[in-house]
C-alpha cells in the first residue's frame, strides 16, 4: 500500500516535472523562432540585394549589402524598411512579377520579405547558384591558366591538377586527386560535362575555347546569372499560356503548351554579321514544299558568286529566272556566268522540291527583317555546337514534329493537310484557326530544370549592352 501510494505520489512528481520542462521549452522555442524567421528574412533580402549589386552597383546598395551581411541585428532592422522599398523598385522597373501588393498587409517580417521575392520557378536555385560562385569567388585563385597545347586524354601536364580543381567545385568532376598530373579516364568525363553545360563540342579536349571557359572568374559567372535571370523573367511575366520561343545563342527551340514542353530542337541562326533578330510575332500560317524568293541582299552576297563559278549552277539548283516584267529568261550557262561578274537585273525564284533551299515546311510570322522559320536540306549543320550559320532565319531540326503539332492543333483545312502529304513539288499555305506567339529571345546563361548552371556563347555580343541599360536604369 505504501509502496502504490508512493509510487503514484513519484508518477504526479514527474508528470509535473515533464508538463514543467514542456512548459519552459514552449517558452524558449517561442522567442527563438521569431529570431529564427527574421534572420531568414535578412538573409532573404541579402540574396535579392546581391542581384542588384552584380548588375547595378551603387554606393547605397553597397550599404544595405554590408549592413545585411556583416552589421548587427540592430543595423539590419533599422534598414529593413529602406531596403525593402528600393527591391520593391528595382524588380518593378525591370518587369519582375512579384507579391509585393500583399508586402503591407503582413506584420510579419519574414512573410513581407517573401513577397518581395520575383514569382519565378527557378530564382530559389538561381539565387542559392549565385552564394555559391560569389563564395567561390572569395575562397579560390581564379588565376588565368594558359596552355601552348591542346591537352586531352592520356596526357600528362602540370595544369591538370588545378583545371581538375575547378571542375570539382563547379560541379563537373565526380572524383579530384591534387597530385594527379594524368588527363585520365575521370578527367576526360568531367571535361565533357563541362562542354555540355556550355554548349561546346563534346570532344573531351581542352582547347582554346574549353580553357576560355574553365577561366571564366564564378563572378562573371554569377553577373551573367543575375543578367539572364533578369532578362528571362521579366520577359516570361506577360507571354501568353501557348508559344514558341527559340533562345538564339543556345540554338534552341522550345513549343510551350500550357506551360509544359511540347516540343524541342535545334536550330540554326544568323551568323554573327548576319544576326538573326530578336522580335516576337505570331505566325499565322504554314507552307508545305514553299519555293525560295532569294533575297537582293542574298542574291549578291551569295548566289552570284557561285554562279560566277558555275554558270550551270541557276538550272542545277532549280531556279527560274524572272525579269522586271515578271517574264520568266532563259540563257545559256556561259550566258548566266558572263552577267554575273556585272549587273544582274534578274530575280530568282527556286522551285519546290526535294533540292529546296527551304527544305520542306515555311512558318510564316509577320516581321520587318523578312526572316521565318523553316526547314533545310543541310541537315549535317545540325551537329555543328556553334549553329550561328544562316542568313538570319531559322532552320529547324525536328521540322517534320513541329508542322505535325501545327496541323493537329491549329491548321484550318485538315483534310487539304492529309492530302498533300504525298506531294512534294505543289506549294500550299494552310491558315490557322489561331495565330501561335513566337519569341526570339537573346538568353547565355541559366539554371535548368536540373539546379545545373547553363552558359552559351555571346555570339552577338549582347551581354555588356543589357548591363549598360540597367546601369542606366532601362529594363
Amino acid at each position: 500500500m505504501y509502496l502504490r501510494i508512493m509510487g503514484q505520489f513519484m508518477f504526479v512528481r514527474l508528470s509535473t516535472v515533464i508538463v514543467v520542462v514542456l512548459l519552459m521549452s514552449l517558452l524558449v522555442t517561442r522567442p527563438l523562432l521569431a529570431i529564427e524567421r527574421s534572420e531568414a528574412a535578412f538573409n532573404s533580402l541579402l540574396n535579392q540585394v546581391q542581384f542588384v549589386r552584380l548588375i547595378k552597383p551603387s554606393k547605397q546598395i553597397e550599404l544595405d549589402y554590408r549592413a545585411l551581411s556583416l552589421g548587427p541585428t540592430k543595423v539590419k532592422q533599422a534598414r529593413v524598411e529602406q531596403i525593402q522599398s528600393q527591391l520593391q523598385e528595382f524588380w518593378g522597373t525591370l518587369g519582375i512579377p512579384t507579391n509585393a501588393v500583399n508586402m503591407k498587409s503582413s506584420q510579419d517580417l519574414f512573410q513581407q520579405v517573401l513577397s518581395l521575392e520575383p514569382i519565378s520557378k527557378d530564382y530559389l536555385t538561381t539565387s542559392n547558384k549565385i552564394r555559391y560562385l560569389l563564395w567561390l569567388e572569395q575562397r579560390d585563385d581564379w588565376s588565368e591558366l594558359a596552355s601552348n597545347t591542346w591537352l586531352k586524354l592520356g596526357d600528362s601536364h602540370s595544369l591538370v591538377p588545378e583545371i581538375s580543381s575547378r571542375l570539382k567545385v563547379l560541379g563537373d568532376l565526380r572524383q579530384y586527386d591534387p597530385i594527379n598530373t594524368l588527363f585520365d579516364a575521370n578527367v576526360n568525363n568531367g571535361v565533357k560535362r563541362f562542354q555540355l553545360r556550355h554548349g561546346l563540342t563534346l570532344d573531351g579536349i581542352i582547347g582554346p575555347e574549353t580553357l576560355s571557359w574553365i577561366n571564366m572568374k564564378p563572378v562573371k559567372r554569377a553577373e551573367l546569372l543575375a543578367i539572364n535571370f533578369i532578362n528571362k523573367t521579366g520577359y516570361l511575366a506577360s507571354v501568353e499560356p501557348r508559344f514558341l520561343i527559340i533562345n538564339i545563342p543556345a540554338f534552341e527551340l522550345e513549343l510551350i503548351d500550357n506551360g509544359q514542353v511540347a516540343l524541342q530542337s535545334r536550330v540554326i541562326v544568323g551568323k554573327p554579321y548576319r544576326q538573326t533578330p530578336q522580335l516576337s510575332s505570331r505566325i499565322s500560317n504554314l507552307v508545305i514544299n514553299p519555293s525560295w524568293r532569294v533575297p537582293r541582299s542574298l542574291l549578291t552576297r551569295d548566289l552570284l558568286p557561285k554562279v560566277r563559278e558555275d554558270g550551270g549552277y541557276i538550272q542545277a539548283r532549280n531556279f527560274d529566272v524572272f525579269d522586271n516584267n515578271g517574264e520568266i529568261v532563259s540563257k545559256t550557262s556561259q550566258e548566266w556566268q558572263d552577267l554575273a561578274h556585272g549587273h544582274f537585273p534578274y530575280r530568282l525564284v527556286q522551285i519546290p522540291g526535294e533540292g529546296n533551299t527551304l527544305g520542306r515546311y515555311k512558318f510564316y510570322f509577320e516581321n520587318e527583317h523578312s526572316v521565318y522559320l523553316h526547314d533545310t536540306v543541310d541537315k549535317e549543320l545540325f551537329e555543328e555546337s556553334n549553329r550561328a550559320l544562316s542568313s538570319g532565319c531559322i532552320r529547324i531540326e525536328n521540322v517534320e514534329g513541329l508542322a505535325n503539332w501545327m496541323a493537329s492543333n491549329l491548321v484550318r483545312d485538315k483534310q487539304t493537310w492529309v492530302d498533300m502529304q504525298p506531294e512534294r513539288h505543289k506549294t500550299q499555305w494552310f491558315s490557322l484557326e489561331q495565330s501561335l506567339p513566337i519569341y526570339l529571345v537573346y538568353w547565355t546563361a541559366w539554371v535548368d530544370q536540373w539546379g545545373n548552371a547553363q552558359f552559351r556563347n555571346d555570339i552577338y555580343h549582347k551581354n555588356p549592352t543589357f548591363k549598360l541599360a540597367l546601369a542606366h536604369g532601362s529594363p
